[in-house]
């Protein structure tokens, strides 16, 4: 179990956040026509997972957008916008901001992504949904950089993710 928190308050999840080194666990996702995504549909690249509660978030809006700008930068990388939102909504959403540099990736049908990679939120005013991180995936399946966001309102570290886009 990791501790995060919600505006300060303690919030537990389910699980712990695969770190640097270890293998990522195996996913299944919702794309926004509905089919099945998994880590499988990206052999041979590195997959960027932006985790957050939801899109209807400023700082979880904000983070796809930036990362959506940031994404065209690296050959070989795809970059996976995940929460529980339903595909519908990312869908509009990726529509009316312009986005087209990221893959969403919706959760609702798949509760053991958030308990494989640690981030479902067991209590607190969003339990049930997923906690913010970023974590990034080498074309091994090996977890080559993580960032839990400790409190759920702040954005994650860009820098430190782009560093090791960049460096890897």
């Amino acid at each position: 179990m990791e501790t995060i928190f919600f505006k300060g308050t303690p919030v537990k999840t389910y699980g712990n956040v695969p770190v640097a080194g270890e293998k990522a666990p195996e996913f299944k996702l919702v794309g926004k026509d509905l089919n099945e995504i998994s880590e499988k549909d990206f052999a041979g690249k590195r997959i960027v997972l932006n985790v957050f509660p939801s899109l209807d978030t400023a700082v979880c809006a904000a983070s796809v957008r930036r990362f959506n700008q940031e994404a065209a930068k690296f050959k070989n990388t795809v970059v996976l916008c995940v929460s529980m939102d339903l595909p519908f909504a990312m869908s509009r959403f990726c529509t009316a901001e312009g986005i087209d540099g990221v893959t969403v990736a919706s959760a609702f049908r798949s509760p053991e992504f958030g308990k494989d990679y640690g981030l479902t939120m067991v209590d607190g005013p969003l339990a049930g949904l997923l906690a913010r991180a970023v974590i990034i995936i080498d074309e091994n399946r090996n977890v080559i950089y993580y960032d839990l966001v400790s409190e759920i309102t702040d954005e994650p570290n860009y820098d430190g993710a782009i560093y090791v886009l960049v460096n890897d």
